[in-house]
Formats: structure tokens, sequence, C-alpha cells
């Protein structure tokens, strides 16, 4: 299992955001405080195709990868280049893979790593790849409204590249997953799809009890409520995956979760009394970048010699949708 990872050259630090707000509650050292995160990487005019093929021109570049050996690839976003086509195709063409090669997105968020490697691994059981490609891309900061503190100095934007192969089933663990829809409205884009198309009416701004201004057309979290469903449900879903692959939490070298932000990350920590060694927070200079944050943390914690070949590493999503999943893998 190799990993590849791009974050885009933009940066948006505290100090841009204490100017924007001017607010002394919201100072750049307070921010800091309250998230952990210090910049985010932007994405401006890039695609989130565009983030995916450097992930992944990195991935073939670093490794010395032959292309022509993926014979599937997956895409995970949830700010695709159009409704349709699918990006993944879009990327196909981009990066020259075969096309005898499947290709397919699927929409998930936080935890849509866990996700993307549990379809990887029923492509490679089934014999119906060798080689499988999966990518996870996202750009939520162009759904946010600049005067949205709740949101914008949380995400950021990024990409991740990761090539499964056949020979790597034996690294890759029981998979524990889960949903609950009832909270979709906690995490949501409100307008642009069906169900709200945009239009006037929902580009209209509202201010919220916080002083956020947002507008249907933007991202909305209620940051109290994915907290709570957070805490509810992760410390549970942790104890099951290691049940599942029947280890202990000692067993675990690493705990790499969906790099939310340190709060949270601290929180479940905390909460799960898992030694400070050995839980992974990486967030400070990316941001939440959603689907990526996972394999971004483990591509630079094996660039800092954290992790090592063959330890274990426990990994977890969870966020949007409500959907969370775990796995454990040997790297």
């Amino acid at each position: 299992m190799i990993f590849s990872c791009f974050c885009p050259e933009i940066l948006l630090d505290n100090a841009d955001l204490e100017k924007a707000y001017s607010d002394p509650k919201w100072t750049a050292k307070k921010i800091l405080r309250k998230t952990g995160i210090s910049s985010r990487s932007i994405s401006g005019d890039m695609l989130v195709s565009d983030m995916a093929v450097k992930a992944a021109e990195g991935l073939f570049e670093e490794n010395g990868i032959d292309r022509s050996t993926v014979n599937f690839l997956l895409l995970c976003t949830q700010s695709p280049d159009y409704y349709l086509p699918s990006t993944a195709c879009i990327v196909q063409d981009r990066l020259g893979l075969p096309t005898t090669s499947g290709a397919l997105d699927f929409n998930l968020g936080c935890s849509g790593f866990v996700y993307g490697l549990s379809l990887a691994k029923g492509l490679l059981s089934g014999g119906i790849a060798e080689n499988v490609l999966l990518i996870t891309s996202e750009a939520y900061t162009k759904h946010i409204h600049p005067m949205d503190r709740s949101t914008r100095t949380i995400f950021g934007d990024g990409a991740a590249a990761v090539l499964i192969s056949r020979e790597d089933l034996p690294n890759i663990g029981d998979f524990v997953l889960g949903t609950d829809g009832s909270g979709y409205k906690n995490l949501i884009v409100p307008s642009g799809g069906m169900a709200i198309p945009r239009s006037e009416e929902t580009a209209k701004e509202q201010t919220d009890e916080s002083g956020n201004i947002r507008s249907q057309d933007n991202l909305y979290m209620n940051g109290p409520e994915i907290f709570s469903f957070t805490l509810r449900t992760v410390p549970d879903m942790i104890h099951r995956v290691l049940e599942k692959n029947g280890l202990k939490q000692e067993d675990v070298d690493h705990f790499v979760f969906h790099q939310a932000n340190r709060f949270i990350l601290e929180s479940l920590r905390d909460k799960l009394s898992i030694p400070e060694e050995k839980f992974v927070i990486d967030v400070e200079e990316t941001g939440n970048t959603v689907s990526p944050t996972i394999p971004i943390a483990i591509k630079r914690a094996m660039e800092k010699g954290r992790i090592k070949k063959g330890e274990k590493i426990l990994i977890a999503g969870f966020g949007v949708g409500y959907s969370w999943g775990a796995t454990i893998l040997q790297l």
C-alpha cells in the first residue's frame, strides 16, 4: 500500500482570518487554541480533478509506478467537477490510465477514505481488479461563506492517492461501518441538488445567532451536534473494530482518526485513554481536508519516521451523513 498527497500552495492562515473578522474573540491565537489549526490549504481556481491528478502523479513519480498496471480508479469527493459525468472518468483520462480500467465516484465526506478502502478490498478480493487507485479529493472551501467563522476557520482543501494491490489484502483488516441519516441536516450544503435548486432565494444571506453569515448555497455545520455525535459514536466503533480484528488497544501502534480539529481529537483520545505518543494529530498546517485527512496524516507521519513499515494502525473516519467507519492497517 503506497501513499501520496497533494495540498494546494495557497494558504489561509490565522492572521488573515483575524484581519477579516476584526473581532477580539477571533484573534489568531484564539483560533489556534480553539481548533488546533494555524493555516489551511485553499484550492482557489483548482478543481477536485486537478488536485486528484496532482496527488496521483506524485504517487506514480515518487514510487516509479507503471500507471498501465492500474485497473480500477475510485474517487471520493463531495465537490465534483460536474453533476455528470463522474469526475473519476475525467481523472482516468488525464492520468492516462488504461481504457480497460473501471472508474467511479462515490460521495462521502469524513468517512470516505475508510469506505474507499472497503470498496478496494472488495474489488481485489473478488478478482475484479489487481491494482486499485483510491483517490480522496475535496474542496469544501468552495462551499464556505467567507464570513462564516464556524466553518472557515476549520476546513482546508487537498487530495490523497493510495495504490492498493492484491498483495496488500492480508494487511487490511475487517471493517466496522455505520450510518445514521437522521443527522444529515447537521452538516450540509442545503441548495444545489434536486431537493433545493439554486436560485436568487437560496443565495440570500442570513446571519445566525453567533454572527456567522451564510446562505443556503453555503456549507452549514451544527458544531455542537457534530461533537455530540462524535463522542457518542466513535468510542463504541473503536471497541468494536478492535474486537472484530481480535486485538486489544495496546496491540495497536498508532491511531489515525479523521483530522476534524484538535479539540475533537483530544476529546476522543481522552475518552478512549489512548497514549499521546500513539495518537496522531496533524491538522495544524492543513486544516480539516475532509476525506483526505487520514491518508495525508499517514503519509506525513511516515515521512517524519513516526509510522514505520510493519506497524499496526487503527484508522477511523466519522462525520457528514452521519457516516462512520474503521479498520486496521499494517503498512
